[in-house]
Formats: C-alpha cells, sequence, structure tokens
C-alpha cells in the first residue's frame, strides 16, 4: 500500500511541474548547470516532454535527444515488467552500458563542435 502512495504523489508532483510550466512558462532550473554552467545528461527534459505533449517530436530532440531516445526503451520495459510483476530485471551489463552512454553524452554536450547536443530552442 505504502508503495502505491508514493507512486501517486510523484505523479502528482509531476503533473504540478507539468502545470507550472505550462501556466508560468518557467521550468525546474538544473542546479548543477545554475552552479558550473556546464550541461548535465538531464537538462531539457522538461521542455522536450512538453514539446512531445505538443507533438513537435524534433523540438522534443533538439531539447535532450538522450532522453527522448531511450524513453521508448523505458517505457517497454515498464510494461514488461508490469507484466511479469516484476520478476525481471535489466542485466548489470545494460546498466553500465546506459551508464556510460549517459556520461560520455554529458561530456559531449558541452564540448563545442557537439553543441547541437545543448538544449536548443528551434
Amino acid at each position: 500500500m505504502l508503495k502505491h502512495v508514493k507512486q501517486i504523489i510523484l505523479i502528482c508532483i509531476g503533473i504540478l511541474i507539468f502545470v507550472a510550466y505550462i501556466k508560468y512558462n518557467n521550468g525546474i532550473p538544473c542546479f548543477f548547470y545554475e552552479l558550473t554552467g556546464y550541461y548535465c545528461p538531464g537538462c531539457g527534459i522538461t521542455r522536450a516532454l512538453l514539446s512531445l505533449l505538443h507533438l513537435d517530436f524534433y523540438q522534443a530532440f533538439r531539447f535532450n535527444i538522450l532522453v527522448i531516445t531511450l524513453l521508448p526503451f523505458f517505457i517497454i520495459y515498464s510494461i514488461y515488467k508490469y507484466i511479469f510483476k516484476g520478476k525481471k530485471r535489466i542485466p548489470n551489463l545494460v546498466w553500465s552500458i546506459l551508464l556510460i552512454f549517459t556520461l560520455c553524452f554529458a561530456v559531449l554536450r558541452n564540448i563545442p563542435a557537439f553543441d547541437f547536443l545543448a538544449p536548443t530552442i528551434i
């Protein structure tokens, strides 16, 4: 029962964030970017998801291509895990590869030659 309460609270917080962003056009600031001036792998996620809600796929990719690319895989995995009641897990090797890929993405999006990976409004 407690597990469901946590999920409901997280969903409500997510909905409030999206409503606040839509109403006030101001998302959650990235603390890593504010402190260092560098983009983290998550910079642009809120704007990318909102672009998806507006069916603007190109702009969603411009905000955060990593999350938009991995989103279908995590949705499929969540459905798969729900069907098998949580008995199936992603192997540690896959998590390690995702972590390395995410760290490489974080480094590359801050190099001027790869500035197309930075969150950009078209």
